[in-house]
């Protein structure tokens, strides 16, 4: 089997080691022959797509090489695509990836930063430190008293890895846990679990609402302005999502209000942020770079043991687990 690593020369955090492919290489025995090409430019990946027939690389990548038609003559062994990233939508539409060719997400690599990142928003949140932080920038002295997290209410929407996460440490600190997603099946993190269907009748009782679903058309919006007047007086909100899951301009009235009493987002429309845009000056709202479940320490790592899971999963005749269904998006 022959896996091309495909890297791109600006990248050097994240980029993926032959270091790093031997050592997941060692804890994966049972993947044997398998030969591994690696490149971060035009000419190496037009070499190694003669014969690839594992492509692992950024959604940049595949978004900037495979435009529609391009496959199956651009790589006509290529069997799998494996991208770094869990959430795909900057792929979407699908149209350019063949039948053929199995497209596979990084779903799993997040969750320990995710669920670290979340808590630390809701802990921030309780106690109202995006508040607090708003008002050291204007240099203004008032006592804000927040609260704990146990007995409090957090509506998780999106139960993937990140958002079982989030909902597993919400529940370490003692918070009730309404969990959101396509179908209301239990979530062994959860106290309850509803239908997205169900979202309206939901909201009124979340004091904290965290977004963690993938953006798709039927999350594009999701969180319009008629659903976050639903929300409770005072209520908290964490984005770990994508930005246009949320109406971001409600958000920063209902925040200016005082409707919301704080919001922290790791995601934006447009990212990056330019500078001048209104949520940077939002009181109330903390803004973070996406950053919030990247962890360059064992992020590489993860992901190729994830990789070699599902290589190993197909080479045995079964499904892959992190196989996406471009119907769904996710």
């Amino acid at each position: 089997m022959r896996l091309h690593v495909q890297n791109y020369a600006e990248e050097s955090l994240f980029a993926v080691t032959p270091a790093q492919v031997a050592a997941a290489r060692a804890r994966a025995p049972d993947l044997t022959g398998l030969e591994v090409s690696f490149a971060d430019d035009d000419a190496g990946f037009a070499l190694a797509m003669r014969d690839a027939e594992v492509l692992l690389t950024f959604t940049k990548v595949v978004k900037a090489r495979f435009q529609p038609g391009a496959l199956p003559a651009l790589a006509p062994k290529l069997k799998v695509i494996a991208c770094t990233s869990a959430g795909l939508d900057r792929l979407a539409p699908f149209d350019w990836l063949p039948p053929e060719v199995l497209l596979l997400n990084n779903r799993g690599t997040h969750a320990a930063k995710a669920g670290e990142f979340a808590i630390m928003a809701l802990l921030m949140l309780a106690s109202r430190m995006p508040r607090i932080a708003s008002n050291q920038r204007a240099e203004r002295w008032e006592s804000l008293f927040g609260s704990v997290l146990a007995g409090r209410t957090v509506c998780v929407v999106g139960l993937g890895t990140m958002g079982a996460a989030a909902a597993r440490r919400a529940r370490e600190f003692g918070m009730r846990v309404i969990g959101v997603r396509t179908t209301p099946a239990p979530h062994p993190d959860c106290d309850e679990v509803h239908a997205t269907a169900s979202l309206d009748a939901v909201l009124p009782r979340a004091e904290f609402l965290l977004l963690a679903c993938p953006l798709t058309p039927a999350t594009q919006g999701l969180m319009d302005r008629r659903r976050i007047g639903l929300l409770p007086q005072g209520a908290k909100l964490v984005n770990m999502a994508r930005g246009a899951v949320w109406d971001q301009d409600a958000v920063c009235d209902a925040l200016e209000a005082g409707a919301l009493d704080g919001a922290v987002t790791d995601v934006a429309v447009p990212e990056p942020l330019p500078a001048g845009h209104r949520l940077w000056r939002t009181a109330g709202m903390m803004v973070v770079p996406h950053v919030s479940s990247d962890d360059p320490q064992t992020y590489n790592d993860r992901t190729l043991d994830i990789l070699f899971q599902n290589l190993l999963a197909l080479r045995a005749g079964k499904p892959a687990p992190n196989r996406v269904d471009p119907a769904r998006g996710y």
